[in-house]
């Protein structure tokens, strides 16, 4: 491939650059563009000084040899058609003796290997790479994957980049491609969208000079302090863009809602039959300082779960209604807005009765807003919220409705952050004549460097502790293949029931023909090869156990009437049930003291943050808690292990953690396409904590100058790098 190119442009089309009329790589990877391709890092380098010899290879090893082919021969397969290429090559390793004509040969097998016969030709030099296997007591590579090189100078000369690659598009092509490419570009036609002070102020290399570098190093650390460069670039690029969000927010104005004495708060406070934790204290006293601001605040609010959030965030409300506003609390299901208003109108005993008989001097009210009121309920909601009647609302997305009007919003709380996205919650804000204050909650433990990276238009705030007579949850691993531990779980409940307590069991799916459930597809990585026992199934099998032939035993899933499930929550909240068979429509807030066992069911299914809020359900009463992880995986395969790790780590933050350790952080930002650089790439959020606080000071600087819009390139930049996927993915955070 040659070009008759010169000085190429970032978006200059790529199959032009390459006269490449097939559009081999928009076929294959899906680039369009030159800056495309040079963004199509290697995966790895190879050295050959680095590769053993064959000689020293061990069978069953992954093994690289560096070798020269001898000679080819092909047969036809016996049983089927196609044929069988065999290539014998000798060693071209230094320690090998080939002066003395005995080097190490390798066999080298490829089952209808097309491109293969017409690359290894005899005197063809590279490396290839594959499970060293016997054959007819022959060591044997089969179908290994190859690297061709000019020579062996070309060899000995650097590291050469081995590539990720599709549809058996080779090595060398992309490596010829890449190359072309970089031999056209230079700092005029190839501008750095990073501003010269930020890379002088940290001395990373210009765009030009590490696109060089990560493609054709000199040596392998070369290459990675040049991607050094580049994930930085990606923390730059997030880090701008949500600074530049910050500064947005901070330009709006909210009403200064300042704390009162002698209010509803103040009666509240004295009202509680328990301390405040020093958590909740101290959390509470930032969104005091921050409700007295005229900026409007923008909190997101971590807490493990059960950690008291919610009455922190009532504390905040009240001190909202103090100072003549309304507060609203968005909840993602209606059976945890039902939960969250009467908890709400219980904590708050006669100080949220206004109105009603027996009510406080001081009393507010409690106002719940959901779809599927009736027409007269929603009708007399809607008025007691225009008027102000209402002082505390409770709602779903019924809420953002153009018919909800507010007298004066001064403080939304939006519970699980992630049901909502970002556009939704503006929605809420902007029906205040002015901006009201926000404050995001979510269970869900998110590392620190996660949170500045993707929730950084938010404020984090981390409530630590749990409150007094809460102990941790005592996890355990059942694999339904030990029939034992199988049945002494079921023995635990019958003996958890007989002592008047409750049990959860949360399955994958509702029925049969709920094939692919919303709840727990995919979650746990091995969800396609894995059970999916449904709630009807679990019901039957509850029933039939002569040790709960006494239980009361009632199914909860999302696709019951709304009436339904409401009664179903309330009868197993009044005890009147003993063992709740659900999906995980009771994942968050829902609040039943006396629940002391949870059963998850298939529980590979489940993501790791997924099953910490589950198990967050029980154990809220002062009992001791105890959750089941129940599988039919194996012991040896990978997600068993992950659960077991589940297991033993109580700690929602250190579990959170873990896990992200394991699963990297390629996908943060959303969906990995073929030819998209809207995930991570180089950046890796527990790795790079660091680096990813050095952005966010560099982005802060940089956008207190001014909008990005005074750095064209950056600008550019970002918005080609920000994909549509990304974009959304960053809203909804």
């Amino acid at each position: 491939m040659t070009s008759t190119f010169s000085g190429l442009e970032p978006l200059s089309p790529l199959a032009r650059a390459l006269a490449d009329k097939r559009n081999t790589f928009e076929k294959t990877f899906g680039y369009t563009t030159v800056e495309d391709l040079l963004f199509h890092f290697p995966r790895r380098y190879l050295d050959v000084a680095d590769i053993s010899p064959i000689s020293a290879l061990e069978i069953g090893e992954d093994a690289s040899v560096y070798a020269r082919v001898e000679r080819v021969s092909e047969r036809r397969m016996n049983t089927r058609k196609g044929f069988i290429l065999e290539v014998i090559v000798t060693d071209l390793h230094p320690t090998s003796d080939s002066l003395l004509g005995d080097s190490e040969e390798l066999s080298l097998t490829f089952f209808n290997g097309y491109q293969a016969r017409k690359d290894l030709v005899p005197g063809a030099v590279g490396v290839f790479s594959g499970e060293l296997t016997t054959y007819r007591n022959q060591r044997v590579l089969t179908q290994p994957e190859y690297t061709l090189l000019a020579d062996e100078e070309e060899a000995a000369a650097r590291p050469f980049p081995i590539y990720a690659r599709k549809q058996n598009i080779a090595q060398e092509r992309i490596r010829t491609a890449v190359s072309t490419l970089l031999d056209q570009i230079d700092q005029d036609s190839f501008p750095d969208p990073i501003p010269q002070e930020v890379l002088r102020k940290h001395g990373y290399p210009d765009l030009v000079t590490a696109l060089k570098t990560v493609h054709r190093p000199d040596n392998v650390k070369d290459a990675h302090r040049a991607r050094r460069r580049f994930a930085f670039q990606e923390a730059f690029y997030l880090q701008a863009t949500l600074a530049e969000r910050r500064a947005a927010n901070s330009e709006e104005r909210a009403v200064a809602r300042e704390l009162k004495s002698g209010g509803v708060l103040e009666a509240f406070d004295a009202s509680l039959p328990y301390q405040l934790t020093s958590g909740q204290q101290e959390v509470g006293d930032i969104l005091s300082r921050d409700l007295a601001n005229s900026k409007p605040m923008n909190r997101l609010l971590q807490g493990e779960v059960g950690s008291g959030k919610t009455l922190v965030a009532l504390r905040a409300m009240l001190q909202v209604i103090d100072a003549g506003g309304q507060a609203v609390l968005v909840a993602p299901t209606e059976v945890l807005a039902q939960q969250h208003a009467q908890s709400i109108a219980a904590m708050l005993g006669p100080l949220g009765m206004a109105g009603q008989l027996g009510g406080a001097e001081t009393a507010t009210s409690v106002e719940l807003l959901t779809g599927s009121m009736g027409a007269a309920a929603k009708k007399k909601a809607l008025l007691n919220i225009a008027t102000g009647d209402a002082g505390i609302i409770v709602g779903t997305h019924a809420l953002f409705s153009d018919i909800v009007s507010f007298f004066d919003l001064g403080l939304v709380v939006i519970d699980e952050q992630h049901r909502f996205g970002v556009e939704q919650r503006d929605t809420l804000r902007n029906r205040a004549e002015v901006t009201a204050h926000m404050l995001v909650m979510t269970a869900t433990p998110i590392p620190r460097t996660v949170a500045m990276t993707v929730f950084g238009d938010l404020e984090p705030l981390v409530l630590q502790g749990l409150p007094s007579g809460r102990k941790p949850v005592k996890s355990f691993v059942v694999p339904t293949w030990n029939k034992k531990w199988l049945t002494r779980m079921v023995e635990r409940m019958s003996e958890e029931v007989g002592a008047g307590h409750q049990v959860f069991v949360v399955c994958p799916r509702i029925t049969e023909s709920d094939s692919a459930s919303k709840n727990a597809e995919g979650k746990g990585g091995d969800a396609a090869q894995a059970q999916r026992t449904t709630v009807d199934q679990m019901v039957a099998f509850l029933s039939n156990r002569p040790e709960l032939k006494d239980a009361r035993i009632a199914a909860l899933h999302g696709q019951q009437h709304s009436e339904l499930k409401s009664s179903t929550m309330d009868q197993f909240a009044r005890h009147e049930t003993d063992i709740l068979v659900s999906t995980t429509v009771i994942e968050v807030g829902v609040d039943i003291p006396n629940a002391t066992i949870m059963a998850i069911i298939d529980a590979e299914n489940f993501g790791t943050a997924q099953i910490h809020q589950l198990r967050g359900r029980i154990g809220r009463g002062g009992l001791d808690g105890t959750c089941f992880l129940v599988t039919s995986l194996e012991q040896d395969h990978a997600s068993f292990e992950r659960l077991e790790r589940i297991a033993s780590i109580s700690d929602g933050f250190v579990l959170a953690e873990e896990d992200l350790k394991v699963r990297r952080e390629g996908n943060v930002l959303g969906t990995e396409q073929a030819g998209s650089r809207s995930t991570l790439k180089e950046l890796r959020v527990m790795r790079d904590a660091a680096l990813i606080s050095q952005a966010r000071e560099d982005a802060e600087e940089l956008i207190s100058r001014g909008s990005l819009d005074s750095y064209a390139g950056l600008r550019a930049a970002i918005d080609r790098w920000f994909d549509q996927d990304t974009q959304e993915y960053l809203e909804r955070g």
